[in-house]
Formats: structure tokens, sequence, C-alpha cells
């Protein structure tokens, strides 16, 4: 189920697309081993959300080979840190590759294994979580975060429209932990979250000081 246009989605592509000689490898590699990364549109937005945040400690929860990860630490402060999780040491050591071509592998703290274990076994707060684990693990990931985060820090997770298959009738094992994951940041009044349609579904989830209202 698609849910742009082919004409839209190519032209929200290459509006999107940038000139950094890394990010573009990146997107490149990729895009030719068919690895499942948030690309140039979502990017742009993880990028806006650490610079207006002012986020100075990033969290990923799923990083593959560090194309989200290098976004973020585009837009980390001098001595900002972005935690970089994986269960692939390949996909790690290509990480590592990446960050210091672009010249930022002192922003950058990377963890092998399981990503929730990863972040328990971290200490201190985060301006910002992201998730892109294993969708069947999106239900932990809203666990693992709620009993830690603190107002005023965000989380972000990718997938959230997973193709479109969140709104289907009889929606499969991945799909439910979407919908489930959803169903308990929206349902929560500690977080204000929205939607934003872009690629396959960005959610954003703002913890409050007080519950809200609406």
């Amino acid at each position: 189920m698609a849910i742009f246009q082919e004409p839209v989605r190519k032209y929200l592509y290459h509006l999107a697309r940038v000139d950094h000689p890394v990010l573009r490898e990146m997107q490149a590699y990729g895009e030719s081993k068919n690895f499942p990364i948030v690309n140039c549109e979502v990017g742009r937005v993880l990028f806006q959300l650490a610079e207006v945040s002012k986020a100075k400690r990033i969290f990923e929860l799923g990083s593959g080979f560090g194309y989200s990860t290098l976004w973020f630490a585009l837009a980390l402060p001098p001595g900002g840190i972005v935690h970089h999780t994986d269960a692939d040491p390949e996909n790690t050591k290509l990480a590592q590759h990446y960050f210091k071509k672009a010249g930022l592998l002192k922003k950058v703290r990377f963890h092998m294994g399981d990503a929730l274990e990863s972040l328990a076994k971290t200490p201190g707060n985060f301006d910002i979580y992201y998730c892109d684990i294993d969708k069947e693990g999106y239900p932990d990931a809203y666990h693992a975060i709620d009993h830690r985060i603190k107002p005023g820090n965000m989380v972000i997770t990718d997938n959230l429209l997973w193709s479109g298959k969140v709104a289907h009738p009889n929606p499969d094992a991945s799909t439910r932990a979407i919908l489930k994951y959803t169903r308990l940041f929206w349902n929560d009044r500690n977080f204000a979250s929205s939607m934003l349609p872009i690629r396959d579904g960005v959610g954003l989830h703002l913890r409050l000081k007080h519950p809200r209202k609406f």
C-alpha cells in the first residue's frame, strides 16, 4: 500500500537531497544494498529537531550503519554525544568508517548488541530518544523509555505508518506491535504526540511537565 503517489514521492526525495559528501555516499550505499535507512527526507527532520531542542545527548535505538546517527551528529554542539546501537558488528564498523570520514567520530559512542539492553546499561538522561528497532520490539521500547525520560525530552519514532499497513484490516505481527506502540504514546497523557506523514511516518512524542489537557 503506497502512502504517496510515485510522482509526489520522487518530488519530495529530490527536494530533500543534500550535498554533504558523506551523507550522499551513505545514501547511495543504502540504496544499492536495499538497506532500510530513513533517507534524506527524514534526515532533515532529525537535524531540525536536534537543533531546535538544543540537544546535547541523543540515544538511538537501532542505528544500522549510522545514516540517521550522522544527521543527529551534524546538529550537535561541541561536546554533544549521540549513542549508536546495532547488533551487527559489520554495521558498527561501517558506521565508524563513515564518521571518521566525516570528522565526527568524537561525537559518537558505539554500542554493539541489543539496543534496549544498551540503553539500560547507559546511565544518564537524554534530550532525544530515537526509536527504529525491529518493529515487534516497539512496545518494549515505549516501556524502556517511559520510566526514565524527563519533561522536555523527546522521542522520535520511525516507520509508524509502515508502508500504509497500519490501515490494513488484518495487520501482521509487526504492524500490530506498531499499532500498540502508537496507542501507548497517544494514550499517555504525559506525552504530546503527533505524526509527520513523511516517508514512512515519523512519530514525535514530547514528554510534558504536566499531564496534557486535551
